[in-house]
């Protein structure tokens, strides 16, 4: 497992995954982990390499549990790292509060005189990643700290998520009006019509299957992997989804697999259909996966999780998924 999901995607149940060094010559390269939408990703991102190449770090870690990271005991593990890596992490850090000073004196700039003094320590307070007291060297609380905002606002960043879609969806809408506002009776209705019709068009699709049930699992098999559908096998299944190898399904593998699902609703070449509208309905189809499977709530599916979800009553019972029915674009001819 990549450590930025350990620490970046509130995988604090998961340290004994973290992978053991292999020889390089047998080590294939792991794959770029995605970016996790925070604003301060690339931080992140860098600071995990960097304490990857630290043994002892690597050796505490796979030993360690949930606890230690909450209570910051792993962090003080940074006390022991070499010379060498505590010196990047100082680098990465003096880099990091450059980065939010260039950040805030655009935001003041913007906002009034330049000659107007501006209290940067203060300002850098609102930040929650790093201890902005000590701004030229990486310690143990800033790694604290970062694993701590991290976990938090990746958990807050589906429903933020949720939020701008819904802000889209309003705009979108009020578009269509104020568009409507500017035509002549006529036209109007014309254009009312075509709107139902496109919406008539969208609800015409073949059936959703409910994401994770055995139905839509058994489509992936049979259509993206090309195997079966009498032969499946939910063990198989899970290896050859487990892109990376690590052991575990990521958001991403498991929103790779609703493709075939919400292909049967949206088509890129469709007037009626909305790509981002699409997206959104992958989110809602992973976030009912993982509410269902993943039961320690660590964002990730443990082949553990995943066969004792194939034993659920619901896994074989599963109707047909509700696609959420939302405004359409707004049409600007007929």
């Amino acid at each position: 497992m990549h450590l930025l999901w350990f620490m970046g995607a509130a995988l604090l149940g998961l340290a004994t995954c973290v992978p053991i060094e292999r020889p390089k010559e047998k080590q294939e390269a792991a794959p770029e982990p995605p970016d996790t939408g925070l604003y301060y990703h690339r931080y992140l991102q860098e600071v995990i390499n960097v304490l990857e190449t630290d043994g002892h770090f690597r050796e505490k870690l796979q030993a360690a549990n949930a606890e230690d990271i909450k209570s910051g005991k792993l962090s003080k593990e940074l006390d022991f790292v070499s010379h060498h890596v505590r010196t990047k992490l100082d680098e990465l850090k003096r880099q990091e509060v450059s980065r939010l000073r260039m950040l805030l004196k655009a935001k003041m700039d913007a906002a009034m005189e330049q000659d107007v003094q501006v209290d940067h320590l203060s300002l850098l307070r609102q930040f929650e990643h790093l201890d902005s007291q000590n701004q030229h060297t990486f310690e143990a609380q800033d790694l604290e700290l970062l694993i701590k905002a991290a976990t938090k606002d990746l958990e807050n960043y589906d429903a933020a998520h949720h939020e701008e879609f819904k802000r889209y969806e309003m705009m979108k809408e009020h578009e269509r009006r104020e568009y409507l506002k500017s035509l002549d009776e006529e036209k109007r209705r014309e254009e009312e019509a075509h709107f139902e019709e496109l919406k008539k068009k969208h609800k015409e699709h073949p059936k959703v299957n409910v994401p994770g049930s055995r139905d839509q699992l058994k489509e992936v098999w049979q259509e993206t992997d090309g195997l079966d559908p009498s032969e499946f096998n939910p063990k198989t299944f899970f290896k050859l989804h487990d892109t990376n190898s690590d052991g575990v399904l990521d958001e991403q593998e498991l929103e790779a697999l609703f493709t075939k699902e919400l292909e049967k609703v949206y088509d890129p070449r469709n007037e009626e259909d909305d790509m981002l509208e699409m997206e959104e309905e992958r989110l809602r189809m992973r976030e009912h996966v993982m509410k269902n499977v993943d039961l320690n709530k660590d964002r990730l599916v443990t082949l553990d999780e995943f066969l004792k979800s194939t034993q659920r009553k619901e896994f074989n019972e599963a109707d047909g998924w509700e696609v959420c029915e939302r405004t359409l674009p707004t049409q600007v001819g007929s």
